[in-house]
Order: structure tokens, then sequence, then C-alpha cells
């Protein structure tokens, strides 16, 4: 996955993870569908297999904040996976006043470590783009009553 998050934040492959993890709106009438708190590694898309696995533990990850996991919250903005087992994850907070400001990136670092496959993981706070509500899955803003 590629590191550039000066004009596009996002990896082709990465975009791709994000759309197939979200599930489509129900049907008028229907019940909401909400995603569990984690998913299978087919969900996060078209990565490899410990691609999958690193969005899967990311997904483990909540806002203490908001009932909502911060992959699906929209603050990971790269993940980028290298070849000797590093990874590196730009992410950024809902506010730079985020009172979970220090627990969220290290818990994400924690969960990410604890893949196999994963030799080490940093974890930077990106504040460019600004995080805003739009950012966020369909999934997380049915479940946060955004519609």
């Amino acid at each position: 996955m590629s590191s550039d998050t000066k004009s596009d934040p996002f990896t082709p492959a990465f975009e791709a993870a994000l759309e197939k993890a979200v599930e489509p709106a129900p049907a008028p009438g229907a019940a909401p569908v909400l995603p569990a708190a984690t998913a299978a590694p087919e969900s996060a898309g078209g990565g490899t297999p410990l691609e999958n696995a690193i969005v899967d533990a990311i997904k483990t990850v909540f806002d203490p904040e908001i009932p909502v996991n911060v992959y699906e919250i929209g603050l990971i903005y790269n993940i980028d996976v290298a070849s000797n087992g590093h990874v590196a994850v730009k992410m950024t907070l809902t506010s730079p006043a985020c009172p979970s400001a220090q627990e969220l990136p290290a818990e994400v670092k924690d969960r990410v470590e604890s893949v196999a496959g994963v030799a080490s993981c940093e974890v930077e706070i990106v504040w460019d783009p600004t995080w805003n509500p739009s950012m966020m899955s369909e999934a997380a803003r049915l479940q946060l009553g955004f519609f």
C-alpha cells in the first residue's frame, strides 16, 4: 500500500477495502443491519490476507465517546504494510482536543502488532485532511443516527 498522503490520503486498495467493509443501506422499511465489531478478513476487500487481518484488528478499537470502531468512524487514513512486516498507520482524531488522544493511537498500535505477520507498527497522527462526519462509513452513520 502506498504511503503518499499529500494528494490523496487513501490508496486505491484502501478505498476499495473501505467501500467493501460497508454494508449497503437496507431497503425502506427493513431493519438496519449493523456491522459486527470484527468482521471476517474478506470484509476488508481486495487486500492481502495480512492487510485484511490488520483492518480487522483496527476494527476492534473503539473511541470511548462514540460506540463505533475507529475504522468505521473514518479515523484511519492510510495503512502501509512493508515487506519486512512493518506497518505504518496514518490516522486522525475527531478533534485536536480529543480526550483519547494518547490512548487511541496506542491501542491501534497494540492491536496491529498483535496480528500474526506484523513485526512492528508505527501510528502517526495527522490533521490533514481534517476529520468530519462525512468520513464515517454508511454503517457508522446508521448506527449513530446520522440519517
